[in-house]
């Protein structure tokens, strides 16, 4: 909805700049967008000065900013309103300008729902959604065309799951889980013996357990635990076409960037970030609050708070130092030759001198 800038100032908690005041209550504001993208009707924000580069081409009708940056000269080409977080400011605008589009309450006639299932208060059951032997939906939850869930699963309130992601049998899902398109939960683990020549399947008897407000993203999989469950911990975020294996112990408030992988019985603690395209060797476990940047080969235990990258992974400043002397080599290579070429030198000069040293 459109809003005056005093408006939408009352509204996000901010003051109207001084120099502003004249036009505050006539000039409406309707969107929200980047400084890059907005134009005289949209707000944009500035979160810091590191991100002032943004603004050269900024046509925001009006801009929040700290009260440490209203006085930089390239927000002063712009209303202000002035807010201690421009960035959760921006947000709340954001999501009152542009509001999450909600399914309608109900079940879809197409939806295939055992007998045995339990669906909770005000859920939104779509097409084509498949609800096995058992299993119990919590109150308030959302569950988009062409999901799958297993018997014996169980999800507490307003979990979310989106089209045509599956969760197999025994799934344990609580409070505001989500799980994003095309997701699988609770696949086997992929574990075999190689015996007699041939790879021998080992059962996969364990389940998945998400702790609340955990996130997982498109195409994704979690895998159940061969024996106990795969845990995800409370507030973990896991991205799109990430890989979580069999026996995994995750804990809270992770962030996985995409197309990370983690073999089985592999473990972190709180708090642990991994950059996209890592891959975890099997029984590592990640200490809390460390991070590994993009690509890093895991293959040991990391410690505590600490970044690592590369492959092999390695503590961040060995690894550059390693970096840096290995750019190095065409360079002394080159001096090596030239050293070389000088001893060669040196030795014709040094053998032309003997003879008359000697005569001497």
């Amino acid at each position: 909805m459109a809003r005056t800038v005093a408006q939408w100032a009352e509204f996000v908690g901010g003051t109207v700049a001084l120099k502003d005041q004249n036009d505050v209550a006539t000039v409406e504001i309707k969107g929200a967008a980047t400084p890059e993208m907005a134009g005289p009707t949209d707000v944009a924000f500035l979160q810091d000065p590191r991100s002032i580069h943004r603004l050269l081409r900024c046509r925001a009708g009006v801009l929040l900013v700290r009260p440490q940056d209203a006085e930089l000269p390239e927000a002063q080409n712009f209303r202000q309103i002035v807010v201690a977080d421009p960035q959760t400011a921006f947000v709340k605008i954001l999501a009152d300008v542009r509001p999450v589009r909600m399914p309608a309450r109900g079940i879809d006639r197409t939806a295939v729902i055992h007998p045995t299932a339990t669906i909770g208060d005000d859920c939104y059951i779509g097409s084509g959604v498949s609800i096995g032997e058992g299993a119990v939906i919590g109150r308030g939850c959302d569950i988009y065309p062409g999901v799958v869930i297993g018997a014996g699963c169980q999800l507490g309130e307003q979990v979310t799951i989106y089209p045509n992601a599956v969760l197999y049998a025994d799934c344990l899902l609580d409070d505001r889980v989500m799980i994003h398109a095309n997701a699988v939960i609770g696949a086997d683990g992929f574990g075999y013996r190689f015996t007699e020549g041939r790879f021998e399947k080992i059962p996969q008897l364990g389940w998945v357990h998400l702790h609340r407000d955990v996130e997982i993203g498109a195409g994704a999989a979690v895998d159940r635990g061969a024996i106990g469950p795969t845990v995800v911990g409370a507030g973990t975020k896991i991205d799109n076409m990430v890989q979580i294996a069999h026996n995994c112990q995750l804990g809270r408030h992770n962030a996985i960037a995409a197309q990370v992988g983690m073999a089985g019985s592999s473990s972190t603690g709180d708090y642990v970030r991994m950059a996209g395209q890592v891959g975890v060797a099997d029984h590592v476990h990640m200490n809390t609050g460390c991070t590994l940047g993009a690509k890093a080969g895991v293959h040991k235990d990391i410690p505590a708070g600490e970044t690592w990258i590369g492959i092999p992974a390695m503590p961040e400043a060995d690894q550059k130092r390693l970096l840096f002397s290995t750019r190095r080599v065409p360079q002394i290579r080159d001096d090596l030759k030239a050293l070389q070429s000088q001893v060669e030198e040196l030795k014709a000069a040094l053998l032309a001198l003997l003879p008359a040293s000697r005569a001497a």
